[in-house]
């Protein structure tokens, strides 16, 4: 009975050329193309034609997960008018837009940002520049918020 009991646990163990071994993939020449030109154009249009877009999920005022979320309450508190200074693409309704905008960046998740045609990143960079006050320069610079007035003391 002992034979059968430690032969079978050492059927169950792995040898440990297997642990090692890593599986090779067939080495290809070309790349899975998810962007059509008819998306690129809506692309390169939003963002050159826009000074700020936004590739979220769901809308500005109705975000479908947290990420776009957090950014369009950054945006929100940075004082950026919602419905008029932002351009938003609520990628859930569009697959080939969906996966075409990460081709587009390089840039693996959504929300993405773009402010005067440049791409600034996702919510973490969003949040980090907020954070920072770098995010507030930028706005500022391209318009896209009005600089706090300060109030003069009452005498």
């Amino acid at each position: 009975m002992n034979f059968l009991r430690s032969a079978s646990s050492l059927a169950l163990r792995p040898s440990s050329h297997i642990l090692t071994r890593r599986a090779a993939l067939p080495a290809t020449s070309f790349a899975v193309r998810h962007l059509s030109d008819s998306t690129k154009k809506t692309i390169e249009d939003a963002i050159t034609q826009n000074k700020l877009v936004v590739f979220m999920k769901g809308t500005p005022h109705a975000p479908q997960c947290g990420f776009s979320r957090a950014v369009m309450q950054i945006l929100s508190v940075q004082g950026v008018d919602m419905d008029g200074a932002l351009k938003s693409f609520n990628i859930l309704a569009d697959e080939e837009l969906r996966s075409g905008i990460k081709e587009y960046s390089s840039w693996p998740t959504i929300p993405q940002v773009y402010i005067n045609g440049e791409f600034v990143g996702g919510c973490d960079i969003m949040l980090n520049m907020h954070q920072s006050g770098e995010l507030e320069k930028l706005l500022l610079k391209e318009g896209l918020i009005e600089p706090e007035v300060e109030e003069s003391p009452r005498a």
